[in-house]
C-alpha cells in the first residue's frame, strides 16, 4: 500500500491524533510561559510532552502501519521511553531546585509538611 493510498477514515483519524497531540503540546508550552513560579512551571512541560506525544505517535503508527500493511511498533517503544524520561527528569529537576531554594531559605518555598514557611 502507498502513502497516497490511505483510507479516508484512516486520513481523518490520523490529522485528529495529530492536532489533539500538538494542541496539547501547545497547551503545555502555553502554561509554561504563563506560570509564575519555577514550581509552578514543572509541570506544564511534563504534561504537554508526555500526553502530546501520545497523540502524534498513535498517528504516526497508524500511518505507518497502514503503508506498510503490518503493525509498527517503534512508536511504542519511543512513547514508553518519552513517558518515562520525561516525568522523571522534571521530578529530579523540581526536587534539586526545592533542595536548593530551601537552603538558601527562600521564602516562596513550601516547608517538608506543605504548610507555608511562615507558619
Amino acid at each position: 500500500m502507498n502513502y497516497d493510498d490511505v483510507p479516508l477514515w484512516a486520513a481523518i483519524l490520523i490529522s485528529a491524533s495529530v492536532l489533539i497531540g500538538a494542541a496539547l503540546t501547545f497547551v503545555g508550552a502555553v502554561g509554561l510561559v504563563r506560570a509564575r513560579s519555577f514550581y509552578q512551571r514543572i509541570h506544564m512541560p511534563t504534561l504537554g510532552t508526555s500526553f502530546g506525544a501520545i497523540g502524534v505517535l498513535l498517528a504516526s503508527s497508524i500511518l505507518a502501519s497502514m503503508g506498510e500493511g503490518r503493525i509498527i511498533a517503534h512508536e511504542v517503544l519511543i512513547f514508553i521511553f518519552v513517558s518515562v524520561t520525561t516525568p522523571v527528569t522534571l521530578m529530579l529537576l523540581a526536587r534539586a531546585a526545592l533542595h536548593r531554594d530551601r537552603v538558601e531559605g527562600s521564602p516562596e518555598v513550601p516547608s517538608a509538611l506543605g504548610k507555608p514557611s511562615d507558619q
